[in-house]
């Protein structure tokens, strides 16, 4: 059973998600698409929305596919933020979870810093799509006499950093997002994970500054670096010509996940 957590504003319908999804069908595996509150069309009934940390609700929802799929290995991938906030779950958890290997793509480690990347040259066009769509999902859900935060700051904010300031903090018992970033961030809590784990992430990622990336040092010995010089945010295509383009990241995480539930069985 492959869960797939996905990234800031996406679905199942995104298409990492149906490419990662497609891949496992090949190998006769069940996948999930866990959405994010908010997302994917299904308006969140709750006076919130979704943030990099929520660990709660991904943890909710493996233990109930536990419970309904039975003997079935657990495998979880998170993308972009999805990916920061299964990092986080891992490492607050230890070995007190069900997810047997993970891997992790494109990921914010450090949510300050990713902030900033995003908002300097070319990146500020992602930044400003991104942006337009939170707002949208803000007007559908909230009314402009909202007292759960100040819906001016949140309408005119034109950086993410603005935006969480004004909405996510407050919406999610934040104190600001200085206390949302340094509580959410993923780079912490890799020291700690213990759960066979691979992180993906391109240097040439438009989001995330180099600089940002863990080491060796700064990460347990259950995790796996895979920086390769090219990929982009969440791309990893290759090919000659635009019409004969593949994008590779699928079948790369799915014969990640056999390695590692192999290497896992033979330990057991």
């Amino acid at each position: 059973m492959l869960v797939v957590l996905h990234g800031l504003e996406g679905s199942s319908e995104s298409s990492y998600a149906r490419g990662l999804a497609e891949a496992a069908a090949r190998r006769g595996w069940l996948s999930v698409v866990l959405h994010a509150r908010d997302c994917g069309g299904h308006p969140n009934r709750l006076s919130r929305r979704y943030h990099a940390g929520e660990t709660a609700d991904p943890g909710s929802v493996f233990a109930a596919l536990v419970r309904r799929y039975p003997g079935l290995p657990l495998l979880a991938c998170g993308y972009s933020l999805g990916g920061n906030t299964l990092l986080k779950y891992l490492g607050e958890s230890g070995k007190k979870h069900p997810v047997k290997a993970a891997v992790a793509v494109s990921v914010p480690f450090d949510l300050q810093g990713a902030s900033d990347s995003i908002s300097r040259g070319f990146s500020k066009l992602y930044q400003w799509h991104l942006m337009r769509n939170m707002k949208k999902s803000l007007v559908r859900k909230f009314s402009e006499d909202t007292e759960l935060f100040d819906w001016q700051r949140a309408i005119q904010a034109k950086r993410f950093e603005e935006f969480d300031d004004a909405v996510t903090a407050p919406l999610h018992g934040f104190d600001g997002k200085d206390h949302y970033y340094g509580s959410s961030s993923s780079k912490q809590f890799l020291k700690s994970i213990e759960t066979p784990t691979t992180i993906i992430h391109a240097v040439d990622d438009p989001f995330i500054d180099p600089k940002l990336l863990p080491s060796k040092t700064e990460v347990s010995d259950c995790v796996t670096l895979e920086f390769p010089a090219n990929g982009g945010h969440v791309g990893f295509v290759e090919g000659p010509l635009p019409g004969r383009l593949r994008f590779w990241l699928p079948e790369r995480i799915c014969e990640h996940f056999e390695r590692m539930t192999q290497s896992t069985e033979a330990a057991d």
